[in-house]
């Protein structure tokens, strides 16, 4: 058992700024090398005699620091040993305690480290420097990515969940809503969809939904805690659909007016239609890029990956979030693919403030009918990558959480997932009910997340488009300008 050291003893730590900040330099010399210093080094001077109460003196003793794993290689994060030699006058106390660099410690009334700082970049590794992030940044390298993508799966699993404790409330969990508002028709290609017109899947093309029957199921869904909802239809573009993007906007000012967020999924977007839906208070719109660039004429032809990205780009200058991931399962190769679908949306302006993971359902009639599943490891190591690399993100479990155990949705949840689709439907495969959800969340300890856009009605939203909302972080509190960091986008949910 540790031996406590008398708490006189330690407040002395934080009693001077100045000390403070030397003991911070002297940690980040630590990240490259082994030192020795003293407690006068670390501010741990006894105060003037003036101010010592006459029961406690504090005798200025070596402090032992060590690495006890290697950093070769980068393999493991360095654990410290710490040993402050503490006298009192009736009391002797030796202090043994262990710091990680993934768990930085704080306390003391001003807001002092009392812990390993992040590592500085030029000495510590991609992985560590994602580990130590307190903001996104957009400056990744495919490398850099596929370095944190390789690491052991455990040691990656738990870096992830880490950082998602700095972020975002680890138990809370975002429950939203899908609805087809128009099913099938589609002229694309897409060799995974159900709702594609050139492929027999036995489903039936309807008309755009009525604004009415939309809000009514709306309604439902905030009653069973969904606070998004979102809704899809099945068609390439907006392009000549004036009459139902006016009936969208209706639908879209309706859902707010419940309190709700609104997110849709339109196919390709132009700008004026995209701020179109910002004045009608759109929260987010998804379009998936669906893997990388490099698979994605396997999957799609009749729309370019720079199509996706172009209308990316319009949703995000018009002000409205950008809810854009993938498909695992397509016939891809993870370490490549999932890989450069991560770098392409973490290196755009601002990162996607949704990342849908979508595990693939195959669909009889379709060409990715008959594709073997993607194991839960490959689910779990893209999970924890796309926290690390996008850290403010929030990550969604969208098609093909229905095939998963609750076992198998815990670990996503750990590895730094925070949002699923619930209700009783996705577009055109089933989807977990709310029934269900509710009593995996009573078993688990989860809690609805609920978001500062979800309290904002259209008559609030701003109608100058443009500017975008700056990310808030209520979690994160150190400045990691240091680490190369740039803010990322705005919060948002996914879409499957």
């Amino acid at each position: 058992m540790t031996p406590r050291a008398p708490s006189r003893a330690i407040s002395a730590l934080a009693s001077d700024r100045n000390r403070a900040q030397r003991m911070t330099s002297l940690w980040d010399q630590w990240s490259h090398r082994p030192i020795e210093i003293t407690v006068n080094n670390i501010g741990l001077t006894p105060p003037p005699a003036e101010q010592r109460r006459p029961s406690t003196t504090i005798a200025a003793k070596p402090v032992e620091m060590r690495e006890l794993h290697s950093m070769k290689g980068h393999s493991r994060t360095p654990d410290v040993w710490l040993r402050l030699s503490l006298v009192s006058k009736s009391t002797a106390s030796s202090v043994m305690r262990s710091f990680s660099v993934i768990t930085p410690l704080r306390g003391g009334r001003l807001g002092l480290p009392i812990g390993p700082l992040p590592l500085r970049p030029r000495f510590a590794s991609t992985y560590q420097q994602a580990i130590a992030a307190t903001s996104p940044r957009t400056t990744w390298t495919r490398e850099e990515i596929t370095e944190i993508y390789n690491q052991p799966l455990m040691e990656l699993a738990f870096a992830a969940g880490t950082v998602h404790r700095r972020f975002h409330k680890p138990s809370a969990v975002q429950l939203c809503t899908l609805m087809n508002i128009k099913t099938g028709g589609c002229t694309e290609d897409c060799s995974y969809c159900a709702q594609a017109s050139r492929y027999n899947t036995g489903l039936e093309a309807t008309k755009l939904s009525n604004v009415q029957s939309v809000l009514d199921a709306a309604k439902i869904a905030k009653d069973n805690g969904s606070n998004r909802f979102c809704m899809g239809a099945a068609w390439r573009e907006m392009r000549g659909r004036k009459r139902g993007l006016a009936n969208i906007i209706e639908m879209i000012k309706g859902v707010r007016a419940l309190g709700m967020e609104a997110c849709v999924t339109l196919g390709m977007l132009d700008k004026e239609q995209a701020l179109l839906l910002k004045e009608a208070g759109l929260t987010a719109y998804n379009h998936n890029l669906d893997t990388s660039r490099e698979h994605y004429s396997k999957v799609i032809t009749t729309r370019t990956y720079d199509d996706r990205l172009q209308t990316l780009e319009n949703v995000r200058d018009a002000g409205i979030h950008v809810c854009s991931g993938g498909i695992l399962g397509l016939g891809e190769v993870p370490e490549t693919d999932h890989v450069g679908l991560i770098y392409t949306l973490a290196t755009l302006p601002a990162h996607p403030e949704s990342f849908p993971v979508n595990k693939l359902v195959p669909i009889k009639g379709t060409p990715m009918f008959g594709q073997e599943p993607v194991k839960l490891e490959t689910i779990v190591r893209c999970i924890a990558t796309a926290r690390l690399v996008m850290p403010g993100t929030i990550i969604r479990i969208a098609a093909g959480r229905v095939t998963m155990p609750e076992s198998e949705q815990m670990l996503c949840f750990m590895a730094g997932a925070n949002a699923i689709f619930t209700g009783e439907k996705m577009l055109t495969t089933d989807c977990n009910g709310w029934d269900e959800d509710k009593a995996m969340f009573d078993r688990w300890g989860l809690s609805p997340l609920e978001t500062d856009a979800s309290n904002v009605t259209p008559e609030a939203v701003p109608a100058q488009a443009q500017a975008q909302a700056q990310v808030q972080f209520p979690h994160a509190s150190m400045d990691s300008s240091a680490l190369g960091a740039s803010s990322g986008g705005n919060r948002l949910a996914a879409h499957g």
